[in-house]
């Protein structure tokens, strides 16, 4: 009987054995069932095979169980299907890297021998199911890189084998739980790029065995635990970009022997950097940037000679005099790959020692205030690859041995002070990425050189004195694609037809130059343009018709040239147009109809052209605050709201035909006897000491630079100036609205205008000048920014006295001053303005500012710059009016550019030394701008009697600056939404800024509104200085307030910064 017993038991063992396998292999055919894709064919041997342990992907036992399922980086796509968990005896399930969706099954906690889980980098979703407290067994747990909600849970404190877990990259929200805290075997804690918030539980710099502990990029606030500083075992510590605060404890380093990595960048601590962190004597990579650290960086720190060394954007500071010497000490290093010190308070010379730093690969100064000249020695770093030095204050050439730097792939030289030609030996730097030499005072012409840089993508010479032709080899740079910026030169010539070479190329600019010639045909053949703009030369012909096939093409701007003929049609076909911009040309003819199809335009500029016809009705032309056509006197029809005249049909036309003699021969008659008749009053009431004056006015007006109007027609587009029609009174006149009809050339037609009338007060002292300089300034400056003058009338008044008037664009949205401080009757103003839109009307003052003293000659100082004297459109652009003070800078025998005056502008906005020497510069500008910009964000106003006896605004701001900013900040910006968010931006050598980059390859930097805020206080600042020579000048400032503008719209949620 022993024998059949024996043999009962070994048939029901392998009867379950089978039964076993089955279920294994019905629960892996569950798992191929929930697979929708399978691109690559990884499960293609699954079948019903029984031999399933031979399966893709799948191991077992010596007892035919599985115990692995790997079929990570398979370009899965599905389902995880509840029934892996039936694979009883499963130690290992790998998933990684495919595209798993849906949440993860409850079920999977039935795996009680699972020892390793990946399911990373897939799309799961929902929560962390609560039933995979039961995987008793785990020690490796990877979550990361899904879209997973809802907390931490905290019972993963109850796992008693974990030793891995990462939960990083998913969306997990709430607090740490302090329960992890037991987890006394864990060594990598991941819980980086989620949603957490509140303080580090204490408990966790106390894991006996924890080595790297990473929750970079979340809302964590409070102190950083001590503890976490005295951890023998901790190799890395990434606390990056939260909200943490304090300074680091004293003796930080003594205690981590094996310290690797320490991350503390884009936090809010501050204080000294711990001279105790050269004890840490493994330390590799040390980042402390855009924190508030101060003072000096200590010597011992470079004798640590670490692999990166990232201190950007804190307060650090050093002079010729001290605080360089940490450099001394690394230059013995033989790792060193990169430092990064830019947006911090170094001043002085740069220092001997970088040009010793033979390791180097990547070097960041920028947003200091270093002078003196860029290094010779600087071409000894051969091995360097990135080399930012922008915004400082660099002077003289750039060095011939630059071109030494044959790895050099990125180079930024803009925002200095750089005089000389572009040194030709730039084009023996043949892997180089981007070249941004933008905002120096460069001169002489273009390399042709650069044509060697077949890898360059991005190039920007903007803002330079650079004259001569283009050189024909830029063009064949065939890589060109983030942008060519030559804008803002003297260049001139034509532009030669290889620029069609560029197809790769998105943003071309040659904006505010002298080119001539045509508008290349060519240029239809970049099709990856997006953003072309040649505004402001002296370009000729027609328009080419083949611009339309720029598909992508987002922003057209020919603006401010001599073009001519009529608008090609096919333009119409351009279908992804957003801005277009033809104004102020010579264009005849109508306004294709085709326009009207393309949906996304919404700004069509036609103005100041000789335009006729019927405008189209639908599209952007129903909108008449984005299409703009003042100056076209024979366009008729179109949408109501654009209150043209009707066209006149061909039966009008032949009705009025026996009318026509008298409709010619009357006015002329009767205008030549009120013009005897004027200019006999004229005559009879002028005064000796007027002559000149009036002369001057009617000489010009006589200079056909204006159209005609009379002082009946003013006075009938203002209700005879009524008093209902007073938008505002200063000291030399008052202003009205009103609706101006102006003629043609040939008289034949009229089109009505929304226009500001100014009307001077001559009986004040000055009135005739201001109205002189007034007229000659705004004859000779054509900018975006500046209050576009429509025409100026010199004549009398019905009483016979004498008239001056400047007629300009109306702008709806009155002045800045009503904005920032609005009385009883503004009440859509007292909601206030947005940070962002603050920010865009000072990039606004700044670029008109910059276009004042650096592109005109001579250059224009306004003198009299405050929030009365910014106009605001219907899209909120700002526009500086009252040019009544501007006065135009002429080189003296010393080479300087001021002229005496006296003194003059409004009190409160009048640089210190304009009471002084009677002179003014640019810098009394620079002066006025600054309180312009510290009255936008405080809503101070420098007369303001709240800032305390003999107080002044920059005194009032500096005392809270930068801790305490939110005290002396306008209490309705402090109201507006968005103040304390923030964005995380990519912060690649290739967008380095002083508000918005940590400077470090594949790195997050987080943004806050504040810290724009607190980056154009510094700004406001800096203009402010009470000497002239220490002032930030406007190029500088437009450069540094574009960024920080551009910085606070990815924080406060815009799209894209504003073109």
């Amino acid at each position: 009987m022993a024998a059949p017993a024996v043999a009962s038991v070994a048939l029901l063992l392998l009867s379950c054995l089978a039964a076993a396998a089955g279920d294994d292999r019905d629960a892996l055919l569950a798992f191929k069932a929930g697979v929708t894709q399978d691109p690559t064919g990884a499960l293609r041997s699954w079948s019903n095979d029984r031999r399933f342990c031979r399966w893709a992907g799948v191991n077992c036992s010596a007892a035919g169980r599985v115990t692995t399922l790997d079929v990570g980086s398979r370009r899965l796509a599905g389902t995880l299907s509840p029934a892996v968990a039936d694979l009883a005896h499963l130690e290992v399930l790998n998933l990684t890297d495919n595209a798993f969706t849906g949440a993860i099954p409850a079920s999977l906690g039935r795996l009680g021998r699972l020892r390793w889980l990946s399911l990373c980098d897939n799309a799961f979703t929902g929560e962390i199911p609560a039933a995979l407290r039961g995987l008793g067994n785990l020690t490796t747990a990877y979550l990361n890189n899904n879209n997973l909600t809802g907390g931490v849970p905290a019972w993963l404190g109850a796992m008693p084998k974990l030793t891995m877990l990462r939960l990083a990259k998913n969306s997990l929200s709430g607090r740490i739980p302090p329960s992890l805290a037991n987890l006394k075997t864990i060594q990598n804690l991941d819980l980086a790029e989620n949603l957490l918030e509140g303080e580090i539980p204490e408990g966790l710099a106390r894991l006996p065995n924890l080595q790297f502990f990473t929750v970079y990029q979340n809302r964590l606030s409070g102190k950083i635990p001590p503890g976490f500083f005295n951890m023998s075992s901790l190799q890395g510590l990434a606390l990056t970009n939260n909200a943490f605060h304090g300074e680091l404890p004293p003796g930080t380093g003594t205690h981590s022997p094996n310290l690797v990595y320490l991350f503390l960048g884009g936090n809010n601590l501050t204080g000294p950097i711990p001279a105790t962190l050269a004890n840490a004597t493994q330390l590799q990579f040390l980042s402390l940037a855009n924190n508030s650290f101060t003072g000096q960086v200590p010597p011992e720190i470079g004798r640590l000679c670490p692999v990166s060394l990232q201190l950007s954007n804190n307060k650090l500071t050093a002079t010729d005099t001290g605080g360089w010497e940490f450099l001394d000490n690394l230059t013995s290093c033989d790792a060193l790959s990169e430092i990064f010190l830019g947006g911090n308070k170094f001043s002085g010379a740069m220092p001997s020692s970088i040009v010793r730093l033979s390791t180097l690969q990547a070097l960041s100064l920028s947003g200091n205030r270093i002078s003196g000249v860029i290094l010779p020695g600087i071409g000894n770093l051969v091995g360097l690859q990135a080399l930012d030095l922008r915004h400082n204050l660099f002077a003289g050439a750039i060095p011939e041995g630059i071109g030494k730097l044959k790895n050099l792939q990125e180079l930024y030289l803009q925002g200095n002070e750089l005089t000389g030609p572009v040194p030709s030996t730039i084009g023996d730097l043949t892997q180089l990425l981007s070249l941004d030499l933008s905002d120096n005072s460069l001169n002489g012409t273009i390399p042709p050189s650069l044509g060697n840089l077949q890898r360059l993508m991005l190039l920007n010479l903007s803002r330079n004195g650079l004259a001569g032709h283009v050189p024909r080899e830029l063009f064949g740079l065939t890589s060109l694609s983030s942008a060519m910026d030559v804008s803002g030169n003297q260049l001139d010539g034509v532009l030669p037809r290889e620029v069609g070479q560029l197809v790769k190329l998105t943003f071309m600019t040659f904006a505010g130059n002298r080119l001539s010639g045509d508008v290349p045909a060519e240029l239809g053949s970049c099709q990856s343009m997006e953003f072309l703009d040649l505004d402001s030369n002296l370009f000729a012909g027609s328009i080419p018709p083949s611009l339309s096939k720029l598909k992508g093409l987002r922003m057209l701007n020919l603006s401010s040239n001599r073009l001519s003929g009529a608008i090609p049609p096919e333009l119409g076909q351009m279908t992804g147009l957003q801005k277009l911009d033809l104004s102020r040309n010579e264009l005849s003819g109508g306004v294709p109809v085709g326009l009207e199809n393309i949906s996304s335009l919404v700004v069509l500029d036609v103005s100041g052209n000789n335009l006729v016809g019927n405008v189209p009705q639908r599209g952007v032309f129903a909108n008449a605050t984005g299409f703009k056509m003042a100056g076209n006197n024979a366009l008729c029809g179109g949408a109501t709201q654009l209150r043209l005249p009707p066209c006149r049909t061909l039966a009008d036309s032949t009705t009025r035909g026996s009318h026509l003699f008298l409709k010619i021969a009357l006015p002329v008659i009767g205008a030549a006897l009120c013009i005897a008749v004027l200019l006999t009053v004229l005559l009879w009431r002028r005064k000796r000491k007027s002559r000149t004056t009036s002369t001057a006015a009617r000489s010009v007006l006589n200079g056909n630079y204006y159209p005609r109007v009379s002082y009946a027609e003013l006075a009938k587009a203002t209700d005879g100036f009524a008093e209902a029609n007073l938008v505002g009174a200063g000291k030399y006149g008052s202003v009205y609205r009103g609706t101006l009809a102006l003629k043609t050339k040939g008289n034949l037609a009229r089109d009505a205008v929304a226009v500001a009338v100014k009307v001077l007060d001559l009986r004040q002292a000055g009135a005739c000048k201001t109205f002189l300089s007034e007229c000659e300034t705004l004859r000779s400056v054509r900018h975006r920014n500046l209050i576009g003058i429509v025409t100026c009338c010199a004549s009398v008044d019905a009483a016979g006295g004498e008239f001056r008037a400047l007629v300009f664009d109306f702008m709806p949205n009155s002045s800045l001053d009503r904005w920032l401080h609005p009385g009883p009757s503004d009440a859509r103003k007292r909601g206030g303005l947005s940070l962002v839109q603050r920010l865009s009307i000072a990039v606004d003052i700044a670029d008109a500012l910059s276009y004042l003293h650096n592109s005109c000659d001579p250059p224009i100082v306004h003198c009299d710059l405050k929030p009365g004297n910014v106009l605001l459109g219907d899209d909120m652009t700002a526009r500086i009016g009252d040019f009544g003070l501007a006065k135009l800078l002429l080189l003296d025998t010393a080479g300087g550019t001021e002229s005496t005056i006296g003194i003059r502008g409004t009190i409160g906005y009048v640089a210190p030394e304009y009471g002084t020497t009677g002179s003014v510069s640019t810098a009394g500008d620079a002066y006025s701008y600054g309180l312009t910009l510290l009255e936008i964000l405080a809503g101070k106003a420098p007369t303001d009697g709240g800032l305390g006896d003999g107080t002044t605004l920059p005194e009032f701001v500096a005392a809270a600056f930068p801790e305490r900013i939110e005290q002396v900040l306008d209490p309705a910006l402090l109201l507006m939404e968005g103040l304390d968010r923030s964005v995380s931006v990519s912060a690649s050598m290739s967008t380095m800024s002083t508000v918005s980059t940590s400077y470090s390859e594949d790195s997050e930097v987080r943004v806050t509104a504040r810290d724009c805020v607190v980056a154009a206080v510094r700004v406001a600042l800096s203009c402010c200085r009470r000497a002239p020579y220490e002032r930030m000048g406007m190029k500088e400032a437009a450069a540094e307030m574009h960024l920080i503008r551009d910085a606070c719209l990815r924080a406060c949620g815009a799209n894209k910064p504003v073109v």
